[in-house]
């Protein structure tokens, strides 16, 4: 399966952060964000790595920042040569899964779209007839196609399970004008990725978004619809009033559910199948979206190659 990265080490430099994916470097003005193999569930970073995850999640929004043109973003360049010093000699490290990006204020607010009924959304539904304070039609099912989509904002929280609010609740926070505008351009790209994927045979179920204001304007920033970021659903598969199959790490998180464990650190190290199904799941949702095949520049990584 080719090397894994879990974490970044670059000796003349210390990371500003390190997510449960992301390790970050700040560089002046600008950031290099580096995603590494490391994956989550339950809020808790599992010790295996996913072989090309990082790399996978790097060359997805690569794609959609260009696919969404209009848009504006964070992103600078991925061309590793191009990165100031001491990073441009940390080829094995950084080259196919990092960006160098302008470092924007982030907006306190994670921007979520559902197209369909579906995790924290599902469960907020059966308790309340709502998400987010949308009241919704009653005798919906899990993981059937809402009406259309809607707008569920979350809180950022540092630690443990962001938490969903209404779109009052956001405006209290951001003011009103700033929340419209994240609404309608969450909205209006979560539609035209849809419908894109749609044609892919993928569904997006839901998706974050991540904005920040680089001289008062706003941009799209972090990732864009990745595995991580998104509910990806195969269409031929799809069949409402249960949970779906996905190209996302729900695979983990259904293995992890079969195990004595009580979701609290340390994780579990994943069986060596579990590790790689799960890589091949990420490559081939990069291969369905994009129209072909994931080829890395790293000399220290080979992904297996989908079936056309």
């Amino acid at each position: 399966m080719g090397n894994a990265i879990l974490t970044t080490d670059i000796p003349e430099a210390k990371p500003v952060s390190r997510g449960k994916v992301r390790d970050i470097y700040a560089i002046g003005d600008k950031l290099l964000i580096v995603a590494t193999d490391r994956i989550s569930a339950f809020d808790v970073v599992l010790p295996s790595a996913i072989p090309h995850k990082g790399a996978v999640l790097t060359a997805l929004s690569l794609f959609w920042f260009e696919f969404l043109g209009d848009v504006e973003n964070h992103l600078i360049t991925a061309d590793v040569t191009q990165y100031p010093e001491p990073f441009a000699r940390y080829t094995e490290q950084l080259e196919d899964r990092s960006m160098l990006v302008g470092r924007a204020e982030a907006i306190p607010i994670e921007c979520v779209a559902r197209g369909y009924l579906s995790g924290s959304g599902w469960k907020e539904y059966r308790a309340s007839g709502d998400v987010c304070g949308i009241k919704l039609p009653a005798g919906l099912k899990e993981s059937d196609k809402l009406p259309e989509p809607i707008f569920t904002p979350a809180t950022k929280e540092q630690t443990g399970h962001d938490i969903n609010i209404s779109e009052a609740a956001m405006a209290g926070i951001i003011g009103q004008e700033l929340t419209s505008e994240l609404r309608d351009l969450t909205l209006s790209i979560y539609s035209r990725a849809a419908s894109y994927a749609d044609e892919r045979g993928i569904i997006i179920a839901d998706t974050k978004f991540e904005f920040g204001k680089l001289d008062d304007t706003v941009i799209l920033i972090d990732e864009a619809l990745t595995p991580d970021s998104s509910r990806f659903w195969p269409r031929d598969s799809y069949v409402p009033g249960r949970p779906q199959q996905s190209f996302d790490k729900q695979y983990v998180r259904d293995y992890l559910e079969t195990l004595d464990w009580d979701k609290t650190p340390p994780g579990p190290y994943l069986p060596e199948d579990v590790v790689s199904n799960t890589s091949k799941k990420y490559l081939e949702a990069y291969r369905r979206l994009t129209g072909r095949e994931l080829v890395l520049n790293s000399a220290n990584q080979t992904p297996n190659k989908a079936s056309r």
